[in-house]
């Protein structure tokens, strides 16, 4: 397959006025991408020479070719961030090829940009010890990890991506990664990136892990670049993980993602979910709690709470909460005119910025929306079996961003308390925390293409489940 080739200056000066006239286009005759700090944010646009090596189809035959990989083995979100990373690039003049190689099959519900598809692995999952097992199919473990290994080593073969950016997981679950990292080190041709969450464990756990995973080994031997989706000045996994300095020498701080952006990836006319609930009118107070694996509590909590007057409630559940907990919740709300409860929307950020309270989860998206939003919220973070949710709803709340109830303090109780509490100001998020990362990534993308490539390494062991 025929690659392309670093541009010279002149191909930077191209694609820096093609940058100006998408800009121009999408953000009006000032030629700047809409938006700042206090306003809806900008689309993610070319912001550095370094994007020169990311070929735009309009200036030539072949567009560069992204892997993004999610092990998805509890919840939505990684599935989620990767989607709004894919579109985000997706809308940049760079306008990628994207396979998003996935392991939830629900993957086909969520819209996606021209350029992006998905590939649905068969589906792990993980339980409140932590433990892995077969979602769906009635086979073991191994099996399981060795059928989802060789699917994603083939389609990588097959696709010959210029990156693959792995999110979370250096080895992938189980060390299903372990062949495919070793067959593109060999083969010497994709950049690997990857993709952290701010916060990943309590250091304790993490130091543990990563140590008997071999983490930080795999990094150094396979990975050209580390991006950490979050602040570190809100949390620096660098420092409270005490990465090794090789380690940390590959580290890009993103950002956190802003997540107003989704709407724009969205083609929201005629798809409000709020507007087919026929509410009364009145303040709105949305209930999220992730896939909905392990929300039952907080759910039911959420549901038994007395409203404010005049306000309604949105329950929203999550795919993957059992259908005897969705039942009694929609037995539970049945009789309250202002409540209502919906399992499953295309885009959440629809009704999240609709709002005017939110009660939720933790997770890495979920908060990212109420911060991107700047929305009054309260926190109810999973404990188990991370802490991660606890250690960023804890860090938040110490910078005044949010409130947050430890789960063993939840009831209906605390919640009708919070949500009958004069809360004050709405919090100015954007002025404190740095919500760039989604604007950064196409920088970050081109830095990653224009770095040394690594040479073929013969022999070179292929890796073992």
């Amino acid at each position: 397959m025929k690659r392309l080739r670093l541009w010279d200056d002149q191909g930077v000066k191209k694609m820096e006025d093609l940058s100006k006239r998408s800009a121009k286009a999408f953000g009006g005759a000032n030629g700047k991408a809409p938006g700042g700090a206090n306003g809806t944010s900008a689309l993610p646009w070319v912001q550095h020479p370094a994007q020169a090596v990311i070929h735009n189809g309009d200036l030539g035959s072949q567009r560069r070719r992204i892997a993004l990989y999610s092990h998805d083995t509890m919840g939505l979100g990684h599935k989620r961030r990767n989607l709004l990373i894919a579109q985000a690039l997706a809308y940049s003049p760079a306008q990628p090829v994207t396979l998003i190689i996935t392991g939830v099959g629900e993957a086909s519900t969520f819209m996606k940009p021209s350029g992006v598809d998905y590939l649905a692995l068969p589906a792990l999952r993980k339980d409140l010890d932590g433990q892995y097992d077969s979602r769906s199919l009635h086979v073991s473990l191994q099996e399981l990890i060795t059928l989802r290994a060789r699917v994603i080593r083939t389609a990588l073969e097959a696709f010959e991506p210029d990156v693959l950016i792995v999110d979370n997981v250096p080895r992938g679950a189980v060390g299903e990664l372990n062949p495919t990292l070793a067959y593109l080190r060999a083969r010497g041709h994709t950049r690997c990136v990857l993709g952290l969450r701010d916060v990943l464990d309590d250091p304790t756990t993490v130091y543990h892990e990563w140590r008997r995973a071999a983490n930080e080994d795999t990094i150094r031997e396979y990975y050209d670049m580390v991006w950490v989706y979050g602040d570190p000045a809100v949390y620096n996994p660098v420092r409270e993980y005490h990465f090794p300095p090789d380690v940390a020498a590959k580290v890009r701080y993103a950002g956190y993602l802003d997540q107003r952006l989704r709407l724009k990836f969205t083609e929201t006319e005629g798809s409000d979910p709020l507007a087919a609930l026929s509410l009364p009118p009145g303040r709105l107070v949305l209930c999220c709690v992730g896939g909905g694996q392990d929300g039952g509590r907080l759910a039911e909590a959420f549901a038994a709470a007395q409203l404010p007057p005049q306000t309604n409630g949105v329950l929203l559940t999550g795919p993957f909460m059992p259908r005897e907990m969705q039942q009694r919740l929609r037995q539970c709300v049945a009789a309250q005119p202002r409540l209502r409860v919906l399992e499953f929307v295309r885009e959440p950020a629809l009704l999240l910025q609709q709002a005017d309270r939110v009660i939720a989860m933790g997770g890495y998206n979920t908060v990212c929306e109420v911060l991107s939003f700047e929305k009054q919220a309260l926190i109810v973070p999973r404990v188990r079996p991370r802490r991660e949710q606890l250690i960023r709803a804890e860090r938040l709340h110490a910078l005044g961003l949010l409130d947050v109830l430890h789960p063993d303090q939840l009831s209906p109780g605390t919640l009708t308390e919070w949500l009958a509490r004069d809360l004050g100001p709405l919090p100015r998020i954007h002025d404190r925390i740095d919500l760039s990362g989604l604007t950064r990534l196409p920088h970050l993308l081109g830095e990653v293409l224009a770095g040394r490539r690594y040479p073929a390494q013969s022999p070179l062991h292929e890796g073992s489940l």
